[in-house]
């Protein structure tokens, strides 16, 4: 269960310098295609923080080609850092005014890039790790925890109300979308490949799934590890669920077909088309392949963000396998 004292720092393991507490909040404008990352890891024994600010409307196979791209890894972290109220060198700051229910998030870089949104949830966290909540815990599959990062961790889906505004260029965020946060021992090498998505429907319906993969078959057979569907303000845990994403060049997912199973027995099969490509570098010798994504379920129409891991040196090691392959078959 989480408690409302989960939305400040955790206690750190104290021989862990790995340690690491993060907040994502991603939103989007469907019309205009946004889609936006706010992001910030603590590593709270080095004192340290790696943050991301990511606003992208189109196919960007390269970060550079997005709308916004600031990445910085050593922004220094205060000693009287809080993480329900913190402010950092990169022009971010966020406040939690509620625990666990509704943060204010603002950016402004000097040099015209802007973000005002305010987040308000419309379910209680999701915690992987209850068993009241969430089915999976107790069977193999449901024992995935990113490695140790998410030792701690909750989902959580909510209203975004707000505006981005880029080099003049101001878009309205009016949308249902997920945030979450985690805690534990982070490394850089080693976590396993994950599927992190979700499809909003309406403020009375949403579905978040994680799920783990094998890449290499290139992530194309999704298997569920967590998730829920969030309906009315109600939790579903899912029980059950399995995927299949085909992909484009380089890794981004072109569709996506979703059979899940809640809590009660209800199956939910949905399907969706990736709008905009952009390849986020979250942390070193990390890259999530994100779209956003138009997702359809029984006439419904909704969007949402899937975000595919893979780690850089096993994507080195996939490229080299099928460039040898290429190569033998060729000759």
């Amino acid at each position: 269960m989480i408690l409302d004292s989960d939305a400040e720092f955790h206690a750190p393991d104290a021989d862990k310098l790995n340690w690491a507490e993060t907040n994502y909040f991603g939103f989007y404008n469907a019309e205009q295609t946004l889609n936006v990352g706010v992001y910030t890891l603590f590593r709270t024994n080095l004192r340290t923080v790696n943050s991301t600010i990511c606003i992208n409307s189109g196919f960007s196979p390269t970060p550079w080609q997005a709308d916004y791209v600031d990445y910085q890894s050593v922004l220094p972290m205060r000693r009287d850092e809080s993480l329900v109220d913190y402010s950092l060198p990169n022009g971010l700051s966020v406040r939690c005014l509620e625990p666990n229910m509704v943060w204010k998030i603002d950016f402004d870089d000097g040099e015209g890039a802007l973000i005002d949104v305010t987040y308000r949830s419309i379910m209680p966290a999701f915690d992987i790790h209850d068993p009241e909540m969430d089915p999976m815990v107790g069977n193999h599959a449901g024992k995935f925890a990113w490695g140790t990062a998410y030792n701690g961790h909750f989902d959580q889906t909510g209203h975004f109300v707000g505006r981005v505004n880029v080099r003049g260029r101001e878009v309205p965020i009016d949308c249902i979308s997920t945030m979450d946060h985690s805690w534990g021992p982070r490394p850089e090498r080693g976590a396993p490949n994950m599927s992190w998505l979700h499809a909003h429907f309406s403020k009375d319906l949403a579905i978040h799934a994680i799920f783990s993969f094998d890449p290499a078959g290139n992530g194309t057979e999704l298997s569920l590890t967590h998730g829920y569907v969030v309906e009315k303000g109600q939790v579903f845990g899912l029980k059950a669920g399995t995927g299949r994403t085909v992909r484009k060049s380089d890794r981004f997912a072109s569709t996506v077909e979703l059979e899940l199973t809640d809590k009660t027995g209800r199956v939910w099969r949905l399907q969706a088309r990736g709008l905009t490509a952009f390849p986020w570098q979250c942390w070193a010798n990390m890259v999530a392949f994100n779209v956003l994504a138009r997702w359809e379920m029984n006439g419904l129409v909704g969007y949402g963000e899937i975000q595919d891991f893979f780690e850089l040196p096993q994507l080195t090691r996939l490229n080299a396998s099928q460039t040898t392959r290429v190569a033998s078959i060729a000759a």
